[in-house]
């Protein structure tokens, strides 16, 4: 060797990970073009979490209807079958992990997205659903067509794996009043049992809020068939509450469960990203969730709120 030269730095061998096939959810939710809710709300996290999303969009507004004025179409339930048969002439129906459903505006998109789930199952038997049973919350009641919750009910949860209502959708599913932790578990214990048969029978309560914790915490809780954990985070003052988070947390939970078949750890990191998100968009004091700026917050949240087991 030469005076003044160096000898190359060594190099690691050049060894690939092994090839690890995308996850992929079937999303059919509403869109909207400015801000955040249905799948404007769902694909996004999804997607940071490494899952690949197959979205079908029941509705394209101009933004979402807490604004009162919109402007765009409801597409016709007939048009999700069609879709899905353009999903599965590629051949890959096989491959969806999972079938994700939120807002549905009509009765006809109920028996649509049921339908959806029952092809893509008897493409893959392992698939789940997730059904976030979008009829109300607390404050605005039934923000739905009046014979919708009787229709989710009775078609959607039966084939419903995992299933995301708010504290005032547990109530109006299961006609409970539910003030305490032991309504919550009772109400979600009976629900689980109207659940799909087959498969995890997991039943995720958000925006619990109720007399037996401190005023100043939001709960989520899950039942399952192994036991119930609860997940605790401040409770931010967002007035008036902001439209997408319940879209949201569903994604995050679903995406998290597929991911790592632990609900405790889905619960965990779905709530935790949730509070980051949701931190931002009270300190930007914006009227739509920062969806994308809080991005880092889905794959990797700043602060971890673990989930505790309470049966």
């Amino acid at each position: 060797m030469l005076l003044g030269m160096t000898s190359p730095t060594p190099q690691p061998p050049n060894v690939q990970p092994p090839h690890v096939p995308p996850l992929n959810v079937l999303s059919i939710q509403s869109w909207v073009s400015f801000g955040h809710v249905g799948n404007a709300a769902a694909v996004f996290p999804l997607q940071r979490l490494g899952i690949e999303v197959w979205a079908i969009n029941t509705v394209q507004f101009s933004n979402h209807t807490g604004y009162g004025a919109w402007t765009g179409a409801v597409f016709p339930p007939e048009q999700i079958a069609e879709l899905v048969d353009g999903i599965e002439a590629r051949g890959v129906l096989a491959e969806c992990a999972g079938v994700l459903s939120g807002y549905m505006g009509s009765g006809g998109t109920v028996a649509a997205v049921v339908e959806a789930v029952r092809r893509v199952r008897e493409a893959n038997p392992a698939a789940l659903y997730c059904c976030d049973p979008v009829m109300g919350d607390v404050g605005r009641g039934v923000f739905v067509r009046p014979e919708l919750p009787n229709l989710i009910a009775a078609q959607a949860l039966g084939a419903a794996n995992i299933l995301t209502p708010n504290q005032f959708e547990l109530e109006l599913l299961t006609g409970k009043s539910v003030r305490t932790l032991n309504d919550a578990l009772e109400a979600a214990s009976e629900l689980r049992g109207r659940l799909y048969a087959a498969g995890p029978r997991i039943v995720v309560v958000t925006s619990l809020v109720r007399q037996d914790a401190p005023a100043d915490q939001i709960e989520t809780l899950a039942v399952t068939d192994d036991g119930a954990w609860l997940c605790r985070t401040p409770l931010l003052p967002l007035d008036p509450p902001r439209n997408g988070t319940g879209d949201a947390i569903a994604a995050l939970f679903f995406g998290h469960y597929l991911k790592t078949r632990d609900v405790a750890a889905a619960l965990s990191l779905s709530m935790s990203a949730l509070y980051g998100l949701l931190k931002l968009t009270h300190e930007q004091n914006s009227r739509e969730i920062m969806l994308v700026a809080a991005q880092e917050e889905f794959a990797q949240p700043s602060q971890v709120y673990e989930a505790t087991k309470i049966a």
